[in-house]
């Protein structure tokens, strides 16, 4: 007999009329993840800075709801949140996907972009979790997703500013599992590898097995149906960066170095 483990979140399968909230969701993996939610039945709300990007994104799915905040002004989080919840009550799924990417060398470090990734993709993230966390714990359910990357794994060229927020994400999202799995709340975190988005589409070395939006958010509801904590594609690149998260130091450096050096 085939011994299967458990799901380590309550899987997410049945979509219909189930409020969900997706955070920096106006392009790219979360524009896609929403428009996956919203043919499967589920009432979606978007966030993010730009009212232009959000309108348009929101156009394409009929009945949305869109809340345009800022991540980093915590009071446009507030606001969004409780019009939604007066209009749709507690989501069952919250998904932070706002993120800043700029490639940085260290000869060239600058606080202030090291601050700025930090202030988007790390503190906007507890920002949102401050203001949404009191009201999925009241109600014994919820689901809440961070979008991290690989690039958290362990450190990388270029990713000076980007990989110590995502790194940061995915040991927030350990400790959020620990605390709240037993007051009945979900919680994943999504680590992709490359994918074809604008945040992306300046980049100026090579992106292996490079994925495309909708197959990511195809993997990212797949993962919440089977009740996974952590979500990361595409598979035959990620496996890859999972395995180099288990050498040691002199042999990761020479292997990175083989990879990224011409």
């Amino acid at each position: 007999m085939r011994f299967a483990p458990r799901p380590l979140n309550p899987p997410l399968r049945d979509w219909r009329g189930r409020a969900v909230w997706l955070v920096g969701a106006s392009s790219g993996i979360g524009l896609a993840t929403a428009r996956a939610l919203h043919a499967a039945g589920a009432k979606v709300a978007l966030s993010a800075r730009g009212q232009a990007r959000l309108a348009a994104a929101c156009a394409g799915l009929p009945g949305s709801l869109a809340l345009q905040a800022d991540v980093t002004r915590p009071g446009e989080l507030r606001a969004a949140f409780a019009q939604l919840h007066a209009q749709w009550g507690a989501p069952a799924l919250v998904l932070y996907c706002a993120g800043r990417w700029e490639p940085l060398h260290a000869s060239a470090l600058s606080a202030a972009a090291l601050r700025e990734h930090m202030e988007v993709n790390y503190l906007g993230a507890t920002q949102l979790l401050e203001v949404v966390l009191p009201t999925l714990l009241a109600a014994g359910c919820g689901h809440v997703s961070l979008m991290a990357s690989v690039a958290g794994y362990r450190g990388l060229p270029k990713a000076l500013a980007y990989g110590p927020t995502k790194a940061a994400l995915n040991n927030l999202a350990e400790i959020l599992y620990l605390d709240l799995h037993d007051r009945g709340l979900g919680v994943s975190v999504i680590n992709p590898g490359f994918v074809d988005t604008p945040m992306t589409a300046g980049n100026d070395f090579a992106m292996p097995a490079l994925m495309q939006p909708d197959a990511a958010a195809r993997a990212i509801l797949a993962g919440w149906a089977a009740g996974r904590y952590e979500m990361h594609f595409p598979r035959r690149f990620t496996l890859l960066m999972k395995l180099l998260r288990h050498l040691g130091e002199r042999s990761y450096f020479f292997a990175v170095r083989r990879v990224t050096q011409p």
